[in-house]
């Protein structure tokens, strides 16, 4: 934990985590406090969606998405924006029966609407070569990054570097280590960061801004991980950060 990378709105001090301490605090407030995945992943679609609808001007919104929990926040966040009748669409890095857990829940909900669902790699619906416009969402990897971008996911993230509008990060960009700032092969260079929680301590060496989105994890949680915790959200969801 450091408490010295990251500053709130109102000047307050907030602690950024590791990877490592950032599982540790998914792993209590599911096993130990009972948060469970599927409710944090609505907070974490809503946050990303609030983002998305400040920073868009015009144009689609397209949805970068892998499986597991990024992946899952950036599907629950395409319903969010379908809701308000912005034009949007996903495309996965994989084929939709391979998505599996609380991230498939999440797109049988979503395959109920008139959202498109692409997907990349071999065989694809989604041509990789043509430039993206609008908004791009980048919820593939988060912090759960081990070793460089391969395959399909490697060439949406080429396609996020390369898009010509905004581009949204869900928690860390991916490619980006979440602990060290550093990126082993491909990544991707966002405008806005929306992390989750708490930011990240790699979070200080990468650009764009940043946003933290308030999952509702109770103080509780960090307490019992060792993470000295004051709430940075007063009366809102998302707040600001900037870097020390």
């Amino acid at each position: 934990m450091d408490e010295m990378l990251f500053v709130g709105p109102t000047g307050r001090r907030v602690p950024a985590v590791t990877a490592e301490e950032m599982r540790a605090v998914d792993r209590v407030a599911v096993e130990e406090v009972g948060l469970d995945l599927p409710r944090m992943m609505e907070h974490a679609g809503r946050g990303l969606a609030e983002a998305v609808l400040d920073r868009r001007e015009n144009g689609p919104v397209t949805i970068l998405a892998s499986n597991g929990g990024n992946g899952g926040g950036g599907l629950a966040c395409a319903r969010h924006l379908a809701n308000r009748d912005l034009p949007v669409r996903i495309v996965l890095d994989r084929d939709p029966a391979d998505i599996d857990g609380v991230t498939a829940e999440q797109l049988r909900i979503l395959k109920a609407t008139d959202v498109p669902i692409e997907t990349g790699g071999g065989g694809s619906s989604f041509d990789v070569d043509a430039p993206l416009d609008g908004v791009v969402v980048d919820a593939l990897i988060g912090y759960g990054l081990s070793g460089a971008p391969r395959g399909p996911v490697a060439e949406l993230v080429d396609a996020a570097s390369d898009a010509a509008g905004t581009v949204v990060s869900l928690d860390v960009p991916s490619g980006v280590d979440a602990t060290t700032g550093e990126a082993p092969g491909a990544a991707v260079d966002p405008d806005l960061i929306a992390t989750l929680a708490l930011p990240k301590t790699g979070l200080a060496a990468v650009s764009g801004d940043l946003l933290l989105v308030d999952l509702s994890i109770p103080a509780t949680v960090y307490d019992r991980v060792g993470v000295e915790y004051e709430a940075p959200f007063g009366d809102e969801f998302a707040v600001p950060l900037s870097r020390a």
